[in-house]
């Protein structure tokens, strides 16, 4: 999995200084945080540039505005933007009041967000 560890513990250190309860899971390509059981954001490199990249889960409303910040682009995997997600390059999270301001974005979102349905396995 490739993303960047420091970024990582930036943001646990904040998450538990703001005593949310989250977890972990590896998935994307990279570090994915989950906030009641949905994606709040996550992180993986960018493999053009091999910087670190926030994702960032911050809803229709912020998706607009959001993009006219520096740093910020469209999420984009397969081709097509994700509405509602952002990317936020390093430049744009450099420092811990940057992250926070993204970071406190993607909580603010989280309550409004649905969760993803689980997949159940198909029997053999």
């Amino acid at each position: 999995m490739a993303y960047d560890e420091f970024l990582a513990d930036r943001a646990r250190r904040y998450l538990n200084q703001k005593s949310v309860c989250f977890t972990e899971k590896k998935m994307i390509g990279g570090l994915c945080f989950m906030v009641n059981d949905k994606m709040c954001f996550g992180m993986h490199i960018d493999k053009n540039t091999d910087s670190s990249l926030l994702m960032a889960r911050i809803g229709i409303d912020k998706y607009e505005e959001a993009l006219t910040k520096p740093h910020c682009s469209e999420m984009n995997f397969t081709g097509r933007s994700m509405k509602g997600y952002v990317f936020v390059s390093a430049e744009g999270i450099d420092t811990d009041k940057e992250l926070e301001f993204w970071l406190q974005l993607c909580l603010d979102y989280n309550p409004l967000a649905k969760k993803s349905k689980k997949r159940i396995p198909k029997k053999k």
